[in-house]
């Protein structure tokens, strides 16, 4: 076996992950930062679906070719420091509206300082329908 040592002990300084970033900037596109806030909303228990009953009749075609659009009911408004996010939802009968909006919003806040990295400032959830589950779901 060989003997191997170690940089720090060889005498070299470790870098710290922190103090090894290069100059430049970050730009994440605005459908990438909607993407992230449909994620986030539909893993919230009691949404049924995302968008409107259009987007979703699209919506399904697009599942059905295997091709889903996350950014479907959200609409980004992203600044320098800031995000506001607007999300529609189809809602899962009997819960609470209000409180599967409040989760909704508490989802996607997190998601966007977690993920993007910036202060939001609004979430606004718009309740477009209630799915009632039938035999044939």
């Amino acid at each position: 076996m060989a003997n191997v040592t170690n940089a720090a002990q060889a005498g070299t300084p470790a870098v710290a992950p922190h103090e090894a970033f290069a100059l430049g900037t970050t730009t994440i596109e605005d459908a990438v930062v909607a993407k992230i806030a449909g994620i986030a909303a539909r893993e919230v228990s009691g949404v049924h679906a995302l968008g409107g009953g259009a987007a979703r009749m699209v919506g399904a075609i697009r599942d059905a070719l295997n091709t889903s659009d996350l950014t479907q009911g959200i609409a980004v408004e992203v600044g320098e420091t800031q995000v506001a996010v607007d999300v529609t939802i189809v809602a899962e009968y009997p819960v609470s509206l209000q409180k599967v909006a409040d989760d909704v919003r508490a989802a996607i806040h997190r998601a966007m300082v977690d993920f993007v990295g910036k202060e939001v400032s609004e979430v606004n959830v718009t309740v477009n329908d209630v799915h009632i589950a039938t035999d044939d779901d």
